[in-house]
């Protein structure tokens, strides 16, 4: 180069993301932003994700909080809702930068409800000491956030500033001497690979694990299969929080393929007065818990499967009756109180303001995850991970509500800024006032517990229960995994039953190999790999964990053989290990 000549500008880095749920958007975004070469990559359209349809909000203490919040306060209530069992530093960093991209969200279109002074609205959720939840349009706030990032994401992608590939089905990572380069996926019934500098996996949860879940259909535990078999760490993977009720089909249609509609029924109607009934009709929830259907949400959950249990139905479920609100508060109260549950369900076939609807405890969302430090990086470098299918260690044990949007822009934005080399230098999004030292200052610790309710008693499985008891299981189906999963690994665990579990699981693997890439041009066949590996994953880590804890409950007190490692890795490793810094 001659004297006075101009240097070439550095190539920019190249980002892959994997999904489109809200930590793959808004990743995506800023790595756009900051001028990365972006290319997003989803299994079937933008908008197919756990974000779109979340009911509830986004937590996060603005800098005009509801009178008596504090930052302290909302790490606290996020602490003492994980049991025991979260990592302090994620947590403080969760709660103190949560405004910081909720402003973000603000750039990118995102606009949530105010109340008649134009302030925002801010609602209160279980296990919260003050109101802090965002939210959009009501209850749709997952799909209006999601709707708002895409329609952004596609402008960028008509400017050149981000490639989306839709419709493609990640199906391995690629690696060059143990460095993540790129990924191999499957588009039209053809294989296509691209390399990169990193690869940041969002593809949210495994809810299709269970015979009911609020999960879409694209939930089959891809990103951590792929993590997975690419040696990634992962853990706490026992523990899977489940939502009571869960609108559930009937008939031929519980067979179905897919659950592509899920009506998660929110905790509110309870509180306005609906009750839980069996298929006798008979109200049974106060001979569980005192507060009936009141009590807190696990417990609920563990009561309506124990329940079903006692009458030898683990898949079956029970009915949720709210024609007692209609009759107490007058016709029309539900259509006014609840229009969006008012009209799913009059879609699904029901009028719940005359009749009970069908209710089960449903796969919400999944704590454990691929193992990340704070600014998502895994065990294995280039290999990044934001979202539900990271594990920052930020839901414990048991997730707080509404945390989980949260988590993933915070660490979606934190994933990013590792890949950029901008940890320390700085945060891509709007910076903090000064006064959020000020909210932290008071000590969590101090704070009102807010942890759930215990049982009254121990919860015990019926010792003569037939339908928990060993049988032969037939090939590899969908159903039948779900079927499995719901009775030994869901809600209600034993060593029995989990080991009946893994048994199983282990038998399904000459169809159906976990922890190889299926030679296939069928995703299908893929998701199927990644359901089954996560499934024996999970059963693992519910066998070795024997206590209760969070999400995590074994009706025994039986201590189990020590359980063998069947697969070729450590499949968990301590939090405060050091992860790769690259």
């Amino acid at each position: 180069m001659t004297s006075g000549s101009l240097a070439e500008a550095p190539k920019p880095k190249r980002l892959i993301v994997v999904g489109s749920g809200i930590a793959g958007l808004y990743s995506a975004l800023l790595a756009a932003e900051a001028g990365a070469e972006v290319v997003l990559l989803t299994k079937g359209a933008l908008a197919d994700s756990n974000t779109y349809f979340a009911q509830g909000g986004i937590s996060a203490v603005l800098d005009e909080p509801a009178p008596g919040d504090t930052v302290a306060a909302h790490i606290a209530d996020t602490l003492n809702a994980g049991a025991g069992h979260c990592d302090e530093e994620a947590v403080r960093v969760l709660c103190t930068e949560a405004r910081m991209d909720i402003a973000g969200l603000g750039r990118f279109g995102v606009r949530f409800d105010h109340d008649d002074d134009g302030d925002p609205s801010l609602g209160l959720e279980a296990a919260h000491s003050a109101p802090r939840i965002l939210h959009a349009g009501g209850d749709a706030t997952g799909a209006r956030v999601a709707a708002a990032l895409i329609k952004t994401v596609l402008d960028f992608h008509a400017a050149g500033r981000i490639q989306v590939i839709g419709h493609g089905q990640v199906t391995s990572l690629s690696l060059d001497s143990g460095r993540v380069v790129g990924v191999t996926f499957l588009q039209h019934g053809r294989w296509q690979d691209i390399r990169a500098d990193a690869v940041l996996l969002a593809t949210g949860g495994a809810g299709q694990l269970f015979a009911q879940t609020t999960n879409p259909s694209v939930a089959t535990a891809d990103g951590l299969a792929l993590a997975r078999r690419a040696g990634a760490e992962v853990t706490d993977l026992e523990f899977f929080q489940f939502h009571p009720t869960c609108m559930v089909r009937t008939g031929d249609a519980l067979e179905a393929e897919g659950n592509t509609d899920p009506l998660l029924i929110s905790e509110a109607v309870r509180g306005e007065g609906a009750i839980l009934v069996d298929a006798n009709g008979q109200r049974f929830m106060a001979d569980y818990h005192p507060d009936a259907e009141l009590a807190p949400r696990d417990v609920v959950s563990r009561s309506i499967a124990l329940h079903l249990a006692a009458l030898g139905d683990p898949n079956g479920h029970v009915f949720l009756d709210a024609t007692v609100i209609e009759e107490e508060r007058g016709k029309g109260f539900l259509e006014k109180r609840f229009p969006t549950i008012s009209k799913r369900t009059r879609q699904a076939g029901f009028d719940w303001s005359r009749e009970p609807v069908p209710v089960a405890p449903a796969a919400h969302y999944w704590m454990g995850g691929v193992v990340t430090d704070l600014y998502g990086r895994t065990s294995v470098p280039g290999l990044l991970a934001a979202g539900e299918v990271a594990c920052t260690g930020v839901q414990g044990a048991n997730r707080l509500a509404s945390n989980s949007l949260l988590e993933g822009l915070v660490f979606g934005r934190r994933a990013v800024e590792g890949f950029l080399g901008r940890s320390s230098t700085g945060p891509l999004a709007p910076a903090l006032a000064p006064r959020t030292g000020d909210r932290l200052a008071g000590s969590a610790a101090g704070s009102d517990a807010h942890a759930t309710t215990a049982l009254s008693g121990p919860l015990e499985l019926p010792v003569d229960d037939r339908s928990f008891a060993s049988k032969a299981v037939g090939a590899f189906s969908r159903p039948a995994l779900r079927r499995l999963m719901t009775a030994k690994a869901g809600v209600l665990r034993t060593g029995q039953l989990l080991a009946e579990a893994a048994e199983a699981l282990g038998s399904w693997e000459g169809d159906v190999v976990p922890l190889e890439v299926p030679d296939s041009l069928d995703p299908r066949e893929h998701e199927d790999s990644n359901l089954l590996l996560a499934a024996q994953l999970l059963v693992h880590a519910a066998r070795e964990r024997r206590e209760s804890l969070g999400a995590h409950y074994r009706s025994d007190g039986v201590k189990e053989p020590d359980v063998v490692d069947d697969f070729d890795k450590p499949y968990t490793m301590s939090r405060k290990a050091s992860l790769v810094n690259d």
